[in-house]
């Protein structure tokens, strides 16, 4: 073991990289997030409305959304970042070493995935709901914003944050790859200089930004709860 002023100084060593990395991961983080919300929640939406006895129902459309999103959750996802590279180095001009780069198949997966807690989160509504907003006369649009969206919110926070989580844990893999990231930093100068103590510290700073993510995301979903 190493005492305690070599720890510290190895820390204040690599601090720079370490907040680095964890800027390029924040970089991952966020163009997962926003595809989640703006492509994953409407095509989570667009699976329940299309399922069976549902106002869009459409045994093609969703037939063919649930395969896709199927398909992108089934799929390794250390094989999907290989997969990709070639269509991403053709639309952004480089597959690696860039954490923009690296974001491509994260926001594929972060789709798919959130997709699917959408619509599970959707299923859960009561019935008495919809049947409320179509005695109302409601369309489908104020359907899913003034009722579905307005019942579910709880749960869809719940589901963000535990397809937040998964994001994180996918944007250590994209240092395998050159993607950067913690996983990256961890790997680089962790586990292939055979420096432990600084694999761990990174870990531990996974695990702690794990630990915050999950706090304030259940903590905003019981306050809504109780609206």
């Amino acid at each position: 073991m190493i005492s305690l002023s070599l720890y510290i100084e190895r820390v204040i060593e690599y601090a720079p990289r370490l907040f680095e990395s964890l800027y390029e991961t924040g970089i991952m983080m966020v163009f997962a997030m926003v595809a989640a919300i703006l492509l994953g929640l409407p095509l989570g939406t667009l699976l329940f409305l299309t399922s069976r006895n549902k106002p869009m129902d459409n045994k093609i459309l969703y037939q063919v959304a649930s395969v896709f999103v199927n398909i992108v959750r089934s799929f390794p996802f250390l094989l999907l970042v290989v997969v990709m590279q070639p269509l991403i180095r053709f639309f952004y001009g480089r597959a690696t070493g860039d954490p923009v780069a690296a974001s491509f198949p994260m926001m594929l997966i972060a789709i798919a995935l959130y997709a699917r807690f959408v619509e599970q989160s959707l299923h859960e509504v009561p019935k008495g709901v919809m049947e409320t907003a179509e005695s109302m006369g409601a369309t489908t649009t104020q359907l899913v914003w003034k009722f579905l969206y307005v019942e579910a919110r709880s749960s869809l926070i719940i589901g963000f944050t535990t397809a937040f989580v998964s994001f994180i844990s996918y944007s250590t893999i994209m240092g395998v790859v050159g993607g950067g990231g913690i996983g990256d930093f961890a790997i680089r100068y962790g586990y292939q200089r055979y420096e432990t103590d600084v694999m761990y510290t990174a870990i531990v700073v996974i695990i702690i930004f794990v630990i915050l993510a999950q706090w304030f995301g259940l903590r905003i979903a019981r306050q809504l709860d109780k609206k």
